[in-house]
């Protein structure tokens, strides 16, 4: 754990964070605003006591409530993987800016999120399905998103036909289980 990490970001950050600045182990974590995102991700990426330079995941997120966007970004700098989440995105319309101008491999991991959640990243220059097809209209990791049965449309509906336990098959004979099967005439 990192302690001067969480000092520099407290300080750099103050204004932006939605929540203390949280350290376990070997990640930190910092919860931000959605009009936070630019500015924020600038400083961790560009400041030369942070140098965030890798983006090795970005992620969406349905609460059921709001959706959040989660970036995990290592540095040169700390020993400290960083966790940021971009809480409190509207579900109704989930949109926020792209990373892309900083990391260009968040593009693909972008898109990800878009097919997924339906998350628009504003920015992204090829924000397209990537999963799905191009003519799919759902976003198949939302909560809201209803399979086709009945069953999932309600916990109390019933087990869905792929649940349904089946009774064994009838083995042949097992000669390791001492079992004989009586001979079919």
């Amino acid at each position: 754990m990192d302690k001067s990490l969480k000092a520099i970001l407290e300080a750099r950050l103050r204004e932006h964070l939605r929540a203390p600045v949280y350290q376990r182990q070997d990640q930190t974590e910092i919860r931000i605003e959605p009009g936070s995102v630019l500015e924020t991700l600038r400083i961790l990426h560009d400041a030369r006591d942070l140098r965030f330079e890798i983006l090795a995941d970005l992620a969406g997120v349905d609460t059921g409530e709001h959706m959040q966007v989660v970036y995990h970004l290592w540095s040169p700098m700390t020993s400290d993987w960083l966790r940021v989440i971009v809480d409190g995105i509207s579900r109704e319309d989930p949109r926020t800016p792209s990373a892309t101008f900083l990391w260009t491999g968040a593009e693909w991991l972008e898109r990800e999120a878009y097919d997924m959640f339906g998350i628009v990243f504003e920015g992204n220059r090829d924000l397209r399905r990537i999963f799905m097809p191009p003519d799919y209209t759902s976003f198949p990791l939302r909560k809201d998103f209803l399979l086709p049965d009945d069953a999932a449309r309600s916990t109390g509906a019933g087990v869905r036909p792929v649940e349904r336990a089946h009774a064994p098959a009838t083995l042949a004979d097992d000669p390791a289980a001492g079992v004989r099967r009586a001979p079919v005439s």
